[in-house]
């Protein structure tokens, strides 16, 4: 399997914040009083969607094509921008006829990794995850699976690619999604300057950045933001980590910048202990990939750094901890895996050449 994904890369139940820090403390050992969250490895893959590089490719072609959405103008790159930053860098994204969804883009890299998917985490696999998109009026509009399926199957390259992928058979919504989260689990960013100090190498931070590593453990941080994605403890797959935002009610922020119009999970789920709970996202990559929380109504990480520390944690911090913290936080900044748009097969509702 390590072999594949290097190959790969060519091609392609709630728990109290008290009860979180007191673990964290306990099961992450110290340099430097930092935290230690070494790189997980490859994502876990679902046994029955294993990773084979013809359906990475049909899933990555899938990812960039328009013909996906009901106006053809629309792919899942568009909100999700693998040539960048996994996201489009806009507080929110335009789908079908220009429709601004409801939250903030989150980036696609590092995606494999996470429990559950949205914000909400009304999703339990990348699978499901890449159903609702599809079908969503603002974002890429079909009226139901079947019309996507019916669309695909009306270009013959994808149907010859997708009988090659999963065998004689029609196209169905659960091998386009497969296909699709196939290409997704590829989307990984591993070695970041954090990611090389913890592995032995001591130059890979600079001084700055390790004063804020330790400030991230001491003032509390890892109260959510521990494990290896810094998204809260691994979880099982389909099993959410999630934490109320904000915790400590502050008018003035809300006021600014509109964090409780949306009540996060409770517009899933309708408990009221779900309220403003939302799934913790992961700070692998954040430096890149502003504007910041499901409002995208934060635009400078500082700022964000400083919002979260007065309604997570009650403290005001100063300049410098605010500074170094963004100094170890753009430290885990990994690598981006390189990507090109792929050659897309001609056929369906446009290029009919």
């Amino acid at each position: 399997m390590r072999r594949l994904f290097a190959s790969l890369a060519i091609v392609a139940g709630v728990i109290t914040v008290a009860t979180i820090h007191t673990q964290a403390k306990e099961q992450t050992p110290a340099v430097a009083d930092g935290p230690i969250y070494k790189w997980p490895g490859e994502p876990p893959i679902p046994k029955d969607n294993p990773m084979i590089p013809q359906k990475i490719e049909l899933g990555k072609k899938l990812f960039f094509d328009p013909r996906l959405s009901k106006a053809n103008k629309v792919s899942c790159n568009s909100c999700h921008n693998v040539m960048k930053a996994g996201d489009d860098g806009l507080p929110r994204s335009p789908g079908h006829a220009g429709k601004l969804g409801e939250r903030n883009s989150p980036t696609v890299f590092n995606s494999a990794y996470f429990s559950v998917q949205f914000w909400d985490g009304r999703a339990p696999s990348l699978e499901e995850q890449a159903k609702g998109p599809l079908i969503n009026p603002l974002e890429m509009g079909m009226q139901d699976h079947n019309v996507v399926v019916d669309i695909v199957s009306t270009v013959p390259a994808y149907v010859q690619e997708f009988e090659k992928v999963f065998g004689p058979g029609k196209v169905t919504i659960t091998k386009l999604v497969q296909a699709l989260a196939a290409y997704e689990r590829t989307l990984v960013t591993p070695n970041s300057p954090y990611d090389r100090f913890v592995a032995g190498d001591k130059n890979a931070l600079s001084e700055a950045a390790k004063r804020g590593w330790s400030k991230f453990g001491q003032i509390g941080c890892t109260a959510c933001h521990s494990g290896p994605m810094f998204n809260g403890p691994p979880m099982p797959m389909g099993t959410g980590f999630f934490q109320k935002f904000p915790l400590i009610p502050d008018p003035a922020l809300d006021k600014k910048y509109k964090f409780t119009a949306d009540t996060g999970r409770h517009s899933v789920t309708k408990n009221e202990s779900d309220r403003h709970m939302w799934r913790v996202p992961s700070l692998r990559n954040v430096a890149i990939t502003p504007p910041y929380f499901h409002t995208g109504t934060v635009s400078k990480l500082e700022d964000a750094v400083q919002v979260m520390a007065k309604t997570q944690l009650n403290q005001v911090l100063k300049p410098n901890d605010v500074s170094e913290l963004v100094e170890f936080l753009k430290s885990l900044t990994g690598e981006i895996p390189k990507q090109t748009p792929p050659e897309l097969p001609l056929g369906g509702p446009i290029n009919k050449k």
